[in-house]
């Protein structure tokens, strides 16, 4: 049987075998520690950023993070990591989880396999927050265990990418 690499595996063998991870944050997220705690928690988005930082760095992982809470920048910066072959992404669209298709596109167009990350439990809170555009595209969901959830969503990302490479760069994601 053959196993037909994508031009981003060709691509990132040639360039490195160190997994590359994007953490997207969405609007907002820049006020955590201090906003809403009781949905949100304690953390700092620094606090969360340098954790993932750190368990990547142990990991072998190069992660990156981005924050911003404008929808055309992030797209901008999705459209980015295709280019800067990036592995995986863990992304917390926050409010844009109800209400961006644009940036649903991006992720599809781009077709790297992503978690979605939301440190509240969505399904708890208003109606209009149980619906996500991106829910049906991710590789998994993660809703309502804090600042963990990003950490748990990273270690899947590794775990996900080192079972691609060992199965010869097989691409095992949903399709987009």
């Amino acid at each position: 049987m053959t196993t037909k690499r994508s031009s981003r595996a060709v691509a990132k063998s040639a360039t490195s075998l160190r997994p590359h991870v994007l953490v997207l944050h969405g609007p907002n997220l820049n006020l955590l520690g201090s906003r809403e705690p009781r949905h949100y928690g304690l953390a700092t988005l620094e606090d969360i950023n340098l954790a993932l930082t750190r368990l990547g760095e142990a990991a072998g992982a190069h992660v990156e993070t981005f924050q911003n809470n404008h929808e055309g920048a992030l797209i901008d910066r999705i459209h980015q990591a295709a280019l800067d072959h990036v592995d995986f992404i863990v992304i917390n669209p926050a409010g844009y989880t109800h209400s961006s298709v644009a940036l649903r596109d991006a992720l599809a167009g781009t077709a790297i396999p992503f978690v979605e990350v939301h440190l509240s439990n969505i399904y708890a809170r208003e109606d209009f927050r149980h619906h996500s555009y991106f829910s049906d595209l991710a590789v998994g969901v993660i809703s309502g265990l804090g600042a963990h959830g990003y950490e748990l969503a990273l270690e899947f990302a590794l775990r996900h990418l080192q079972n691609r490479t060992s199965h010869g760069s097989q691409k095992t994601e949903k399709a987009h």
